[in-house]
């Protein structure tokens, strides 16, 4: 094993054993080269003053080379901060930015301890890390029967975890801890579970209330002190999102801190929240351990990074920093938050309206992008009939579920978007 590595290791297993426990072979095997390309290039930017040979960039008139078709529609933007590379880790004023949005957001996290966030490629390359470092073949993936497809190519095929769901609500429409923690506890033979918190939910669009969220707590902590290892994700892809009287906050604040084998994961991003799918900003910090095993954990993540993307895009990390400095950033958010509510309150009116009787049951929903149909024909023949006559695209799950993005729906459409579905429903039980 590389020195680095087992360096890196010893301060884990010194400050927090049971996260060292936690981590993978991949997970133990990596490290970030200190003596690297990399590292020599940033040693050269401080000290090469006359010549600096080091790093594969192009230069011209001291600042990085460039197109002027591809500068003139950045105008707005120095070179430097968008030609370059950026730092594996991203760059440092977002990291700082984001990690101060994070303390405003989640009151929950003052006095915690938690990484300086590190930035990824978005939430999907963030969700890949947690799954390298931590996931070894056989490990259990504790996650509703809800959930984003990806989780399984993720860890499950990708690393040969193995997915272990649980129904995501109870009988009385509310978020299942009981059957989250009956799945923890029986990890007890294994000795580790991931457990992935995605909140809003994607598919449903719920978010767990206050009650709900101290209950999800109580069953991570009631496998802990039975011996099980849990690495705690929170998928908080859509953060912010809040319509209803729901958390309003991310776990991650709430486990930190709460037992020696728990190890809060959180990762989120700008794609969602700030309406920039396209920019591939996300983020992912480590919660709850000593300094020395964060900044571990910091240099393992940083490994990952380097073997796989090397470093996010620099171009979107800027505007994307520009944006969260700007004094103009709260209110335009606040105007989009608006819209995205009213959508989904128009959606929640609609169904409760008696127009449609009892063809569109859903799902409870509260935040988020998405609601889901609970129907009683098969979903793939509604999608289907909605594609070919009515000319509209949905999202089968399962035998019944559907899907329903009204996020890129505007308002005052969606009444006809939910009489085609109900329209298509119909024509599906006609036998048609």
């Amino acid at each position: 094993m590389n020195p680095l590595a087992q360096q890196l290791n010893e301060t884990i297993a010194h400050e927090q054993p049971r996260v060292f426990e936690m981590l993978s072979k991949l997970g133990r095997a990596i490290y970030f080269p200190k003596i690297g390309i990399l590292s020599q290039s940033a040693e050269a930017k401080q000290k090469a003053k006359t010549y600096n040979a080091t790093i594969g960039i192009a230069t011209e008139n001291g600042q990085p080379m460039h197109l002027e078709v591809i500068q003139e529609t950045l105008s707005a933007y120095e070179p430097k901060d968008i030609y370059e590379y950026a730092p594996p880790a991203g760059k440092p004023e977002l990291r700082t930015a984001w990690r101060d949005k994070m303390l405003q957001e989640n009151p929950s996290l003052a006095g915690k301890r938690f990484s300086q966030p590190v930035v990824t490629n978005a939430l999907t390359h963030g969700l890949s890390i947690v799954a390298d470092l931590f996931a070894d073949e056989g490990d259990a993936v504790i996650l509703p029967d809800k959930n984003w497809e990806n989780y399984e190519l993720t860890f499950g095929i990708r690393r040969g975890a193995v997915m272990v769901e649980y129904p995501l609500y109870d009988a009385d429409g509310s978020f299942n801890a009981a059957g989250l923690r009956d799945a923890l506890l029986a990890q007890k033979e294994r000795g580790k579970a991931i457990v992935l918190l995605n909140f809003p939910n994607n598919p449903t669009g719920y978010t767990p209330g206050k009650k709900e969220g101290e209950a999800i707590v109580a069953a991570i902590r009631d496998a802990a002190e039975a011996g099980i290892n849990v690495v705690a994700v929170t998928d908080d892809a859509y953060f912010a999102l809040f319509f209803e009287d729901s958390l309003h906050e991310s776990l991650f604040g709430r486990l930190c801190g709460l037992h020696e084998r728990v190890l809060p994961v959180k990762i989120d991003g700008a794609t969602k929240e700030e309406y920039v799918w396209g920019f591939r900003v996300g983020f992912i910090t480590y919660g709850g351990t000593s300094d020395a095993c964060l900044a571990a954990l910091e240099q393992k993540t940083l490994g990952i990074i380097r073997a796989t993307i090397s470093s996010g895009p620099h171009p979107s990390q800027t505007f994307v920093l520009r944006a969260l400095k700007s004094p103009d950033f709260a209110d335009q958010k606040a105007r989009k938050y608006a819209i995205m509510k009213g959508r989904a309150n128009r959606v929640k009116q609609l169904l409760d309206s008696g127009k449609y009787g009892d063809d569109l049951i859903y799902y409870p929903f509260n935040s988020g992008y998405f609601m889901c149909l609970k129907l009683d024909v098969d979903a793939e023949a509604v999608r289907q009939l909605l594609l070919n006559e009515y000319e509209v695209g949905t999202i089968a799950l399962g035998g019944t579920d559907l899907r329903v993005a009204f996020s890129c729906i505007e308002e005052p459409e969606l009444e006809d978007l939910f009489d085609r579905i109900h329209r298509a429903v119909l024509d599906v039980r006609a036998g048609k």
